[in-house]
């Protein structure tokens, strides 16, 4: 063997114990499909078909020429990230079909990087808290219910993101409100 994969954009060689990229998507990096790239560029061209929301390249390092042949009569290769050895480092890219966000915008990014969101705005539909509360209760609510219950929700929201910063993901879970 002279090389060890063909990157899966350009089918370009990827030698033994080069830099290559692998999608962060776990399903890229499957038994079956299992894609490697060369380079950022060759990482670029596979997200329009791939239609990832959010994904990164991720550089790794081919094994050796040795190390790939223990895999092979093992039979335990699964992906390429499994014979990776080294630090992994994760690139973020944009995708390029995308013309903003998935998300609905929120405001013009502030100087504090928020979207517009100020401390005291409210993350709570109102009408729904009352008619709950009436619903529930035959009471009323005060109007200042809804601003202390903004600030609670940003509380845990805020242990949230952390909890999911923590574990390196990009997405904060139901499990990470579970954990504050």
């Amino acid at each position: 063997m002279e090389f060890w994969r063909n990157c899966s954009s350009c089918k370009k060689e990827i030698y033994f114990e080069s830099k290559y990229y692998e999608c962060s998507v776990s399903t890229c990096r499957g038994r079956r499909t299992g894609y490697v790239f060369c380079s950022v560029s060759c990482f670029e061209r596979h997200l329009p078909g791939a239609r990832h929301r959010d994904a990164g390249a991720v550089e790794c390092k081919a094994p050796s020429l040795a190390a790939w042949e223990r895999e092979l009569a093992a039979g335990n290769i699964e992906s390429p990230s499994m014979s990776s050895s080294g630090p992994v480092r994760r690139i973020i890219v944009s995708n390029p079909n995308s013309t903003g966000s998935s998300s609905k915008s929120v405001g013009p990014l502030a100087a504090d990087g928020n979207q517009g969101l100020s401390e005291d705005e409210v993350l709570i539909v109102v009408s729904k808290l009352k008619n709950y509360i009436r619903e529930k209760s035959e009471m009323n609510t005060s109007g200042d219910v809804p601003d202390v219950l903004s600030q609670f929700v940003r509380r845990l929201c805020d242990g949230a993101i952390e909890e999911a910063r923590r574990d390196g993901r990009k997405t904060v879970m139901a499990r990470d409100f579970k954990r504050n």
